[in-house]
């Protein structure tokens, strides 16, 4: 799939995506709590999209069986919710949403702390969303896509944090999942030229131990291989003239 630019009625479609997830995101942080069911967690997401008009972007996405990916403690990305999985205090969970509206996607992740969590887990999560912010310093026309990568690599490096290698952001508009490849860490080649219109879903992926992670027996859940704490924050990116404008956080144009 061929890397596309976005037209401004594309544009206008993605942000008002981006401030529905956005909205999404913030009403569903406030009723996280000790005793909740992640099963709990994913169908007042599913509510919260469909209340805007919009469908959940994972859905039955490759069979994915849920609207909102729950990650709890050591769960890197894409836990599956259950009724059995409940939330206590001290816990870190990560929530990873996308929305379609009008036929175009926006996906956004948000990490929080259960009640009251370690130093080291309030430490991670702040780190883990600083990296984004890293990144996108270098989410201009004339950039190269390296340089989002690196920012974001380097940044959590300095605390000592594993960067996930096996899985990474990615384009996006008409289709969840478009050209090209966002990696959080960089590589031998700059990659492609950044341009006006693109649109990108940059989202760190740090472990509080090592970069190693596998898959567990349900073919989705990616937790990490030595049992440390993982945090993913991540957001809809267009880049522009002026600077990037983060989709999913509206009122963010310009903001590096």
């Amino acid at each position: 799939m061929a890397v596309t630019i976005k037209s401004e009625r594309e544009i206008e479609l993605m942000r008002e995506a981006g401030k529905i997830l956005a909205r999404t995101h913030e009403e569903l942080g406030k009723e996280l709590k000790e005793g909740m069911s992640t099963w709990e967690i994913n169908r007042l997401g599913d509510e919260i999209i469909r209340s805007y008009g919009c469908i959940p972007s994972f859905k039955n996405y490759n069979g994915y069986p849920a609207s909102i990916c729950v990650s709890v403690n050591d769960e890197v990305v894409h836990g599956i919710p259950s009724k059995k999985r409940i939330l206590k205090e001290g816990d870190i969970v990560s929530l990873d949403a996308g929305v379609i509206y009008k036929g175009y996607h926006s996906d956004a992740a948000r990490t929080h702390g259960i009640g009251r969590i370690s130093p080291q887990a309030e430490k991670l999560i702040q780190v883990t969303k600083q990296c984004f912010f890293e990144g996108i310093k270098y989410a201009k026309p004339g950039n190269h896509l390296n340089d989002i990568s690196a920012a974001i690599q380097a940044y959590a490096e300095k605390f000592g944090y594993g960067v996930v290698r096996d899985l990474v952001g990615h384009g996006i508009g008409e289709h969840l999942h478009e050209d090209p490849e966002v990696p959080n860490f960089a590589r031998r080649r700059k990659g492609m030229k950044l341009r006006t219109g693109m649109t990108l879903a940059i989202e760190p992926m740090i472990n509080e131990g090592r970069l190693d992670v596998c898959w567990l027996d349900d073919d989705w859940t990616v937790v990490t291989e030595d049992g440390s704490l993982s945090a993913h924050y991540e957001n809809t990116v267009l880049i522009c003239e002026e600077g990037p404008e983060i989709l999913s956080l509206p009122g963010c144009a310009g903001v590096v």
